[in-house]
């Protein structure tokens, strides 16, 4: 989420952006053991919604419904063929009309692709719950956020109400918690988080990740970047201890997930739109996207058209060549992502923005909101019963009028879009 309207919030190193500001030093400020900064308190507190942030983590586990279903053990995908599934019965995302019908729930047996040598699991969401949100308003720091905290609230009453989820099963880290040690969102705190949401998790579990704060990129090095930058989000302590990048929060919550668990997540940030590297994107008819060469070939081609009109020879061969040498990198991190980055288990995401895209910290009916985060809420709210490419173009349409941002949609595995989305 940007704190500053039309521009990006990027970490050091990102071409382009500029870095996240020195933190203040505030004096008399408690210091965490070991990590140093500890924002201030806001200025007045924010309102209860008639409950209280959960103490100490809340790691006792809640218990397991019987399961029956069996661990399993997949081999690593490779880049399946091209969407199959019918193109779902829905308008632009201009007029979204829900269909009449209710959209089939998940099969419940293990789906395979890949001519059949890969396997996943949809999650019925049957089994326990957990969630884990984090809202970051950075106080007193440059680029301060306002509706972060509240988003928190905001999703944790929508989970208690219209999902099934209890509060004691729940972990909130705010930079405005009580509890100055486990609760604030550093990142010491929010990677024990993580650990702790994804920890003995079981076929039809759920469990629901939620981010609202700063995100911004930084230089990929693991060639699985299309566009060459890994996503990121700025932990309270960024300054003394870094950001967290979409590589590390892909291998602490979908890697460890066996077939049959959902993860589903919502980053509220700017630059999220691959922000868990879950390798199937898809659009609001529900196909699956690729990387866009075309696009890359046209500009390609009016680099070399310049060149040659300028007499410049080298030019349009160095335009030429520079080209096919991206498709080529793009053609190869898209290969190499759906290759370590697929999984058996049900991993969902909805992301604020594209990954070149900020996303609005902003005021509605009277409240700091980020707008992902109110979109996502309404969106369910006004029809709980939606399919996953119903709900995408939902979350759009609640935002088009105002908002530049375009949600995008991402998934763990193939994913038939016109099933029922289930938290």
């Amino acid at each position: 989420m940007s704190g500053y309207p039309g521009r990006s919030y990027h970490g050091a190193g990102y071409n382009g952006g500029y870095a996240p500001p020195p933190q203040p030093q505030y004096a008399g400020q408690p210091q965490y053991p070991g990590q140093g900064y500890y924002p201030p308190a806001p200025p007045s507190p924010a309102p209860s919604y008639g409950y209280s942030s959960p103490g100490a983590y809340g790691y006792q586990q809640p218990p397991h419904p019987p399961h029956t279903a069996s661990a399993q053990s997949y081999p690593p995908p490779q880049p399946p063929p091209p969407n199959n599934y019918p193109s779902p019965q829905m308008p632009n995302v201009n007029r979204n009309q829900y269909v009449h019908h209710l959209p089939p729930r998940p099969p419940q047996t293990p789906q395979h692709y890949g001519h059949g040598q890969f396997a996943f699991q949809y999650s019925q969401c049957t089994g326990r719950k957990k969630a884990l949100l984090i809202g970051i308003n950075y106080f007193n720091q440059r680029g301060q956020l306002r509706g972060c905290i509240n988003d928190v609230r905001n999703m944790a009453a929508f989970l208690v109400t219209y999902a099934g989820y209890r509060m004691e099963d729940m972990v909130q880290l705010t930079d405005d918690a009580n509890n100055r040690d486990l609760n604030i969102p550093t990142k010491e705190n929010i990677l024990r988080a993580m650990e702790w949401l994804v920890k003995d998790a079981r076929p039809n579990d759920s469990l629901f990740f939620h981010y609202s704060g700063h995100g911004g990129q930084t230089k990929d090095l693991d060639g699985d970047e299309d566009d060459g930058y890994d996503e990121v989000i700025y932990p309270v302590d960024f300054r003394q201890n870094g950001h967290i990048t979409d590589d590390e929060m892909h291998r602490i919550m979908v890697r460890p997930l066996q077939a049959g668990v959902r993860l589903t997540a919502i980053f509220d940030s700017c630059h999220s739109g691959t922000a868990l590297d879950l390798p199937y994107m898809y659009s609001t008819q529900g196909i699956l996207k690729e990387p866009n060469l075309a696009k890359e070939a046209g500009q390609g081609l009016l680099s070399a058209i310049s060149a040659y009109s300028r007499g410049d020879l080298g030019g349009v061969a160095n335009s030429v060549m520079g080209f096919f040498k991206k498709a080529s990198n793009s053609e190869d991190a898209y290969a190499r992502s759906l290759a370590i980055k697929a999984s058996p288990a049900d991993v969902v995401m909805f992301s604020g923005s594209k990954d070149d895209q900020t996303s609005a910290d902003t005021t509605i009916a009277s409240q700091a909101t980020g707008a992902m985060s109110w979109a996502f809420i309404t969106a369910l709210k006004k029809n709980p019963q939606q399919s996953y490419v119903q709900l995408l173009n939902s979350i759009r349409d609640e935002l088009q009028t105002k908002y530049a941002q375009k949600p995008q949609l991402s998934c763990s595995h193939p994913l038939d879009t016109n099933v029922l989305f289930v938290l």
